[in-house]
């Protein structure tokens, strides 16, 4: 068995002094590379809202010590991608994010969002290159490689990228249904996976990989895999359809799935080893949400979001006891 240890808050903008307008809040959909002397974090904050109450989201980075994950040694002074031009997909934000290294390059995966008339946005997944070890990232094209198709209509999103056996899997959310509602129209969403020969052309495998747990309207996101002990171990998260955003049952939490083969997954909660903090006041006491798991040396982290999806940051677990 095996249970993550949390070492605490890493990250939350709004503490920081003199933050520039592009960094104002939120820490979402973090992600590692892992260099000799540093561990570097991506992640998405959001602009300062407009009049209106409109944001974009930007990615940025953050590096922390290899010895101590919680130490970090630097912050980005500017976000590592542009958003799109006028009418493109990724105009209105870039969210989240996910990076791999191959052949001495870093491919990042992200969300680009759209806004939209009659739903508040649409997202699709743009592929962007560094060459200069992860400072900055140039877009492969002004499109997306993966978007809504025939049998996919809605948002598709929240990439998350592994190299296993030569070959690249992306396991992202696709939209099932918008519902209206009273305060605001909302999405439920499932987690799918596509496979790849470059990381550029991906070929969809039309299908739900994670059976639901909340009924047909569970929405789940953000499945991250590791391969451990002859087994591949993702993490992801799931919400209810309604009534999520703050402190409620419907909340994200932390789920956990097996696979042998990377397409058959057999889900087991009670094995995901983390929950919400019973201390009403911390910073990730209403959810926890948007996982990812990385080693460095010999030992395995998580990072994750707390409340409000990432508006109080990103904090830090640590594993104890093995992946099995």
């Amino acid at each position: 068995m095996f249970y993550w240890e949390k070492k605490g808050l890493i990250f939350n903008p709004e503490l920081c002094e003199d933050r520039p307008f592009w960094r104002w809040n939120f820490a979402q959909g973090e992600n590692t590379i892992v260099f000799p002397d540093f561990i570097r974090v991506y992640f998405c904050c959001r602009e300062k809202p407009d009049e209106d109450g409109r944001t974009v989201s930007r990615v940025s980075f953050l590096d922390v010590s290899c010895e101590n994950p919680m130490e970090i040694v630097r912050v980005s002074e500017h976000p590592v991608l542009e958003l799109g031009g006028l009418g493109e997909f990724d105009e209105f934000g870039t969210y989240p994010f996910s990076a791999v290294c191959h052949e001495g390059k870093i491919y990042g995966y992200y969300g680009g969002v759209t806004r939209c008339e009659s739903v508040p946005f649409n997202t699709s997944i743009g592929c962007a290159i560094s060459t200069d070890g992860g400072e900055t990232f140039t877009k492969i094209g002004r499109g997306p490689v993966l978007t809504s198709s025939l049998y996919e209509p809605f948002m598709i999103c929240s990439p998350k990228v592994r190299i296993y056996h030569g070959k690249w899997y992306m396991f992202y959310s696709a939209g099932r249904q918008w519902t209206k509602e009273e305060q605001r129209p909302e999405i439920c969403y499932k987690l799918r996976m596509a496979v790849s020969e470059d990381g550029i052309h991906w070929k969809k495998c039309n299908q739900d990989i994670i059976e639901d747990k909340l009924g047909e309207m569970e929405s789940q996101a953000c499945g991250d895999v590791t391969f451990a002990n002859g087994k591949y171990h993702m993490f992801f998260c799931y919400r209810g359809h309604t009534d999520f955003r703050r402190g409620t049952q419907n909340s994200y939490r932390i789920g956990y799935a097996s696979s042998i083969d990377l397409m058959h997954w057999e889900r087991d909660d009670q094995k995901a080893g983390i929950e919400v903090s019973d201390r009403k006041d911390d910073w990730d006491s209403e959810m926890v949400a948007y996982p990812h798991v990385f080693q460095c040396g010999t030992e395995t982290y998580m990072l994750y979001l707390g409340n409000e999806v990432g508006k109080c940051g990103f904090g830090l677990a640590k594993l104890k006891g093995e992946l099995s």
